[in-house]
């Protein structure tokens, strides 16, 4: 496997759990607006470059 690959997929399980941890935040109402949107934009960035970097080869 390739070094890129192993990468992205460390940051797409990451992405995905931080977009897990924002929804329970945001489904117990135990979240502030500013945790919601920090833990939501992190995952999404860690998701998405993730799956970029699977992508390309």
């Amino acid at each position: 496997m390739d070094l890129k690959k192993i990468f992205g997929t460390i940051l797409t399980v990451l992405g995905i759990g931080g977009l897990i941890y924002t929804a329970i935040l945001f489904s117990n109402d135990s979240g502030t607006t500013k945790m919601l949107i920090v833990y939501g934009v992190l995952g999404a960035i860690f998701f998405f470059s993730g799956v970029g970097l699977i992508k390309r080869d």
